[in-house]
């Protein structure tokens, strides 16, 4: 016997009666991180202490939450154990790994990235039996440059415009990418201005005990001088004049990226797994069967099963390969 695996607008593990990361209200989820597409209004939800004050924050409303800590295993049903390890992607993100006396052990990752971020705990994946795992840049060309070089690099596109007497906008999600870059400019010693509502979830993380640099919430009579970081395509870029705009997204790598956005400058820093970093965490969660999810998920499990490993697409259509 072993975890039977469904996609429904999320994961679905029927054996127990749990979701993971549905994007509609259920009775049952764990949640792995507060970004909005992985979040809903569950009656009961298993989560993070920060994920359950995000998930506060951004839903309102009231719903049994249960907190855990990192590494502490506790009981999700008569036969199964539920421990949540960090994943790295934003501040209070896990990784799911569930034990049940027949069907052995499942890591669900959730958005996860391996290399150490500015906002987010350094991930912690563990051994299991079943991999579900995440696969945004799934191919080959996604190869993220250096975390050092990118960061210098943005810090770089700020200094210069400012000396120029221009405005940085940098684009971002307000909740998990706003924070990191606040950590990457602030400590260059450039002021900064936030969204609103990036202002808003950096209040939660500064109430959870995670240190920001120093930083206000954007003003349109005082922004001149300041970096500001905002969502694409935010009204308050109305009011920046003269201004210059960088996407900061790991989709940086591919060319049109730049265009897509309509901005000046492009920055591949990314909150998720490049190419080498999800083959890694095969490796190092060593499973006997793995199944892929987001982004390019097919092509991802055809790499890993020309690897030898059992692999397949949640969801999706598998096509397997001839053998001659």
């Amino acid at each position: 016997m072993t975890w039977e695996v469904r996609e429904r607008k999320g994961i679905w593990l029927p054996q127990i009666g749990w979701h993971l990361d549905a994007q509609h209200s259920v009775p049952q989820a764990i949640v792995t991180h507060a970004h909005g597409d992985h979040i809903a209004r569950h009656r009961e939800v298993v989560c993070t202490t920060p994920t359950a004050r995000l998930m506060r924050e951004r839903l309102g409303g009231r719903r049994l939450m249960r907190e855990l800590p990192f590494g502490v295993g506790e009981q999700l049903t008569l036969d199964t154990t539920v421990t949540l390890w960090p994943a790295g992607h934003i501040f209070g993100s896990a990784m799911v790994h569930l034990a049940h006396a027949d069907y052995g052990t499942l890591l669900y990752t959730g958005d996860f990235k391996l290399k150490a971020g500015r906002a987010a705990e350094p991930c912690n994946p563990v051994r299991a039996d079943v991999l579900v795992m995440e696969t945004t840049f799934g191919l080959p060309r996604y190869v993220l440059p250096p975390t050092e070089e990118t960061e210098a690099a943005i810090v770089a596109f700020c200094q210069r415009t400012l000396a120029d007497g221009a405005t940085p906008v940098l684009y971002a999600y307000a909740l998990g990418k706003s924070q990191e870059l606040l950590r990457i400019v602030g400590r260059a010693g450039l002021p900064v201005m936030l969204h609103p509502q990036a202002w808003q979830l950096t209040r939660v993380y500064r109430e959870l005990g995670a240190a920001m640099p120093p930083h206000a919430e954007f003003d349109a009579r005082t922004h001149p001088g300041h970096v500001v970081i905002c969502p694409h395509g935010a009204p308050l870029l109305d009011w920046i004049n003269p201004k210059r705009t960088a996407a900061v997204t790991g989709w940086a790598i591919d060319s049109a990226t730049k265009y897509r956005y309509g901005c000046d400058e492009v920055f591949p820093l990314s909150d998720h797994a490049d190419f080498p970093e999800l083959l890694e965490l095969v490796e190092r969660v060593q499973p006997q069967r793995v199944f892929t999810m987001h982004g390019f998920a097919r092509e991802f499990a055809t790499t890993l099963r020309a690897r030898g490993i059992e692999a397949w697409a949640v969801g999706l259509a598998n096509q397997m390969e001839l053998s001659w």
